[in-house]
């Protein structure tokens, strides 16, 4: 099938489309784009037209690198009725790209099995298997099964949590305090040496992704009022995202000085959230994100483990580039070059965090 792409400047029209293709993620929404903005990085968002009809969505980002050279970047996408239909995405971005645009990463919304026997497409016609932006291994939970069952296939531990959670009090759900999920975000990013984006990007993404079709909110886990811990998501179709959150350490003490029993916080927002989710009729819940190499010196170990206890089902979503000029693999090393840089400047190591 010979396709096109329709640029669209509709923000329902394109977010319609995106909800309803069977392969979709929330990064290819409305919202999520117009958060990269505030990074000064540019979303173009089309409709992929084949047949008469709509049979995708696709928004790129474009990053301005140097003066002569961008790259253009689908977040999770395209969104598609079939990845049948990648090659001839390749041949139509080719006709939009603008001659400044390097390369072309995407990043196809369909989860592949951690399993030794499942492998993994090289390429997509022309597409070929590169590094991903967003975290290439993840978990994920399916929310349709009944909330007994969801619970029944959580980890002893975590059961035991829940329940310790529920007796003291812990309540967990949506909430729209964004300063609280701040101070927990920003207290689990300087406590594990990860890096953040302005404020702006959130606040942007959690106003813009409810705006249009998605749905982009916060739910945060308090125990007597104050918030210890919490997370963002955004979500589109029948998926829901936790992108970003953590948690406080709590310092309270007791009238006679002694230190609060441990509420489980954690637990109870992990919980809280899949429920949340179920209820609203989301069928897929992503943890987005477990570390590539499991290091039981690193943070990322516990932020693995802790997932784990929630959902076993372990997923990878590979990345896939597409070369649009003779520029693409300097530009490819020199990314990935400024990318080790900025680890050894914030962590003090050249690993990726995921």
């Amino acid at each position: 099938m010979r396709l096109s792409l329709q640029e669209t400047t509709d923000p329902r029209v394109y977010d319609d489309a995106v909800r309803s293709l069977p392969i979709t993620s929330a990064l290819q929404g409305w919202g999520y784009g117009e958060a990269r903005r505030t990074l000064g990085q540019t979303p173009v968002r089309y409709l992929i037209t084949g047949d008469g009809r709509t049979v995708g969505a696709l928004q790129l980002i474009r990053k301005r690198l140097v003066p002569g050279f961008s790259t253009l970047y689908a977040p999770r996408g395209p969104a598609l009725e079939s990845l049948d239909l990648l090659p001839a995405v390749a041949d139509a971005v080719k006709k939009v790209a603008r001659p400044t645009d390097a390369l072309l990463k995407i990043e196809p919304p369909v989860p592949f099995l951690a399993d030794d026997s499942v492998v993994l497409p090289d390429a997509y016609g022309p597409f070929r298997r590169a590094e991903s932006e967003q975290p290439e291994h993840t978990i994920v939970a399916d929310l349709t099964r009944s909330e007994d069952e969801l619970f029944a296939g959580l980890h002893a531990m975590a059961r035991r949590n829940v329940r310790t959670a529920q007796k003291m009090g812990v309540v967990a759900g949506r909430d729209d305090d964004f300063d609280a999920f701040w101070e927990i975000f920003t207290a689990t990013n300087e406590r594990a040496k990860l890096g953040a984006f302005p404020r702006a990007y959130y606040e942007t993404m959690l106003r813009e992704g409810s705006a249009h079709g998605g749905e982009a909110y916060i739910v945060l886990s308090r125990h007597e009022g104050r918030a210890l811990a919490g997370g963002f998501f955004l979500a589109m179709g029948k998926g829901t995202y936790y992108l970003f959150g953590g948690s406080v350490r709590d310092d309270r003490t007791n009238p006679d000085g002694s230190p609060v029993k441990d509420a489980k916080a954690p637990d109870a927002f992990y919980w809280n959230a899949m429920l949340d989710a179920q209820r609203r009729g989301y069928e897929l819940f992503d943890f987005w994100g477990i570390p590539r190499t499991l290091d039981e010196d690193k943070h990322s170990f516990g932020v693995f483990k802790m997932k784990l206890k929630f959902s076993e089902q372990r997923v990878w979503y590979p990345a896939y580039d597409l070369p649009l000029n003779l520029a693409a693999p300097a530009i490819v090393k020199a990314l990935r070059w400024r990318k080790t840089q900025n680890n050894l400047r914030k962590r003090g190591s050249a690993d990726d965090v995921l």
